[in-house]
């Protein structure tokens, strides 16, 4: 796992240019059918990644956000967000992030979490994890009445979900509203107590697993299971098991 690890890291690294030579330059916006945006720099990204694993692990499957699946009959897949976050993307806001993962049989394995637009790399197995080569560790925190609770996709749980919406806007010490990978990072780096999430894509939430575990904190759906390829989207993470108990409970 430590060469899958370097090489997802490496490869990666030089993907970041892509969309660094895309940020705030002007884009070509397209809208897939469920009307989310999609740029060139999205596809030129992806394409860059999949070369690079195809060439470093050609018996590894890859899934992906913007091409189809490949080998996914095998033991191993690499999963791929290429830029997480397209309308922080394209509305000039650093917070998107690129998202690598290394699946073995459907279950999250190893996650590398870039955010390009900060300098910042986060890395996990599930058992350690790093940003930019220095460890992380989750917060103490039990009680979720003292914590700082970030809710994802706000918007979307109050159109499809107002009681829980209600629920959590009524939770915590502290609350934000936010989207996408970096309030996981947040949480894992520290500094953030819990992260709600809703309406997610495998490849939103499965490399954020191992880092996120690694160091030291929960991440399952709503229900409390572990997350696969087949979750509904929805993500409860916490920086302790007793916080999580607690954040379930309010989902639930």
């Amino acid at each position: 796992m430590n060469e899958y690890l370097t090489r997802a890291l490496e490869i990666t690294d030089k993907a970041q240019a892509i969309p660094l030579a895309h940020f705030r330059r002007g884009l070509d916006i397209l809208h897939k059918a469920d009307q989310s945006p999609v740029t060139e720099a999205d596809q030129a990204t992806e394409r860059f990644i999949r070369e690079a694993l195809q060439a470093a692990f050609p018996e590894h499957g890859i899934i992906g956000e913007e091409y189809d699946q490949k080998r996914t009959e095998s033991a191993l897949s690499w999963i791929i967000d290429p830029i997480d976050g397209t309308r922080a993307f394209i509305s000039g806001m650093p917070l998107f992030g690129m998202l690598l993962g290394l699946l073995e049989h459907g279950a999250p394995r190893l996650g590398v979490v870039r955010m390009p637009g900060l300098g910042e790399v986060y890395s996990g197995d599930g058992a350690r994890a790093e940003m930019n080569g220095a460890a992380l560790k989750t917060a103490a925190t039990t009680d979720l009445g003292a914590a700082m609770l970030y809710i994802n996709e706000a918007d979307k749980i109050l159109r499809d979900a107002p009681e829980t919406f209600a629920r959590l806007n009524g939770a915590a010490r502290d609350r934000r509203f936010a989207y996408d990978c970096y309030p996981h990072m947040l949480l894992a780096a520290g500094h953030v107590d819990a992260c709600v999430d809703f309406d997610l894509k495998p490849y939103d939430f499965l490399p954020l697993v191992p880092v996120v575990e690694g160091a030291g904190g929960v991440i399952t759906d709503w229900r409390g299971a572990p997350l696969t390829l087949a979750s509904d989207g929805r993500v409860a993470a916490a920086a302790t098991p007793a916080l999580h108990r607690q954040l379930l409970a309010l989902l639930r």
